[in-house]
């Protein structure tokens, strides 16, 4: 591979912001894995946002790199999945594609196809398109690729009108998308600098507290809280965690919430008491947190906080929650799901004028 542009290369990155920056280029934040696709004639290269190749990973996507993009560039996008009627970007079945056993990889890049969704162009030939503005690497990116795609790359959509990227920003996420990224239409690519900005959908949900995992510096600490809202039949369901602290709050937290420690005997989710069986649990079926301890302490579900979430995937939290404040005034059983927005279904096929699998 010999192409001006070489791998590893880490892409540009977002900060987040309140508003859409005046006067910026706007496309959709597609909810996936960002890589940087690499061709030099019949080599493809799939980068990551860690640098670690993910070729091997997706053999679906080489061969569409192969049979779509030119037979030498680079160009950044996203790895994305969608649900099994195409109809929602579908993350969790994304996650489900990483793995170790090269005859699951092959059967899943057939049953569970991947497509790759592109929004910027760093090389083409032998050109290096890093020093351009972004204005003009996009027009390049246009050239090559068609505005409606039936295959398995994409051109991700773009705007510099704000009012029409705020539409985007509330449809879209009835598709699975996760927001808006800004993008100064005069800014050379640089790697690895949070130069763009990011509009994300924020809520707030009241959950129950109902354990806690102690913090890697020892166990004086927490590490997260285990968050919990109660389903229309009653169950107490693992929502998610939080786990931004300080050291210090840390600390305060471990010692405020010792008296609500009890044993799984009549805990909600007593279920996780065989699973404990073998202490310290680890996490051998992980993908993510492999070897990482995943055992925690029940707590009496006795305390609501609020938290701020970006938006549910399933029944649970897409993200790690924001700790906001404890709620004194809500009886944990007033914590349910029919507090949480729920998106209107914007079907994916329109964001991109096309199926992002091919039929």
């Amino acid at each position: 591979m010999d192409l001006p542009v070489m791998p590893p290369v880490k892409p540009m990155l977002a900060k987040p912001a309140a508003t859409l920056p005046a006067g910026w280029s706007y496309d959709p934040k597609w909810d996936g894995f960002r890589s940087i696709v690499f061709r030099d004639g019949d080599e493809v290269e799939l980068g990551s946002r860690n640098e670690k190749p993910m070729t091997r990973y997706f053999p679906e996507l080489v061969v569409a790199a192969l049979a779509e993009l030119p037979e030498r560039c680079v160009v950044d996008g996203e790895i994305v999945l969608a649900s099994p009627d195409g109809s929602r970007l579908d993350f969790e079945a994304l996650g489900q594609r990483i793995h170790p056993a090269a005859s699951r990889v092959r059967m899943l890049s057939e049953s569970t196809p991947a497509a790759f969704v592109a929004f910027d162009l760093l090389a083409l030939g032998d050109d290096d398109l890093t020093g351009m503005p972004f204005r003009e690497r996009r027009a390049r990116l246009e050239s090559i690729l068609p505005a409606v795609s039936e295959g398995s790359v994409h051109l991700s959509p773009l705007t510099d009108d704000a009012e029409e990227a705020m539409r985007w920003f509330t449809d879209f996420e009835g598709a699975g998308l996760d927001g808006i990224i800004g993008k100064d239409p005069e800014a050379t690519y640089q790697p690895n600098k949070r130069v763009l900005t990011k509009l994300k959908h924020t809520r707030t949900a009241d959950t129950v507290v109902a354990g806690y995992r102690t913090h890697k510096s020892g166990d004086d600490a927490i590490g997260s809280l285990l968050l919990g809202i109660y389903t229309d039949e009653g169950r107490l369901a693992h929502v998610g965690v939080s786990s931004s602290f300080t050291m210090a709050r840390r600390r305060e937290l471990f010692t405020e919430l010792q008296p609500l420690v009890t044993d799984f005997e009549g805990h909600p989710w007593d279920w996780a008491a065989q699973l404990q069986a073998d202490t310290p649990r680890k996490s051998e079926g992980s993908r993510w947190a492999a070897g990482k301890d995943l055992s925690f302490t029940p707590l009496r579900p006795e305390r609501v906080v609020e938290v701020k979430y970006d938006y549910l995937e399933g029944d649970r939290f897409r993200h790690t929650a924001q700790f906001l404040r404890w709620r004194e005034d809500r009886e944990p059983r007033s914590c349910t799901y029919d507090q949480l927005d729920q998106p209107v279904d914007y079907p994916l096929a329109q964001v991109l004028g096309a199926p992002v699998v091919g039929e």
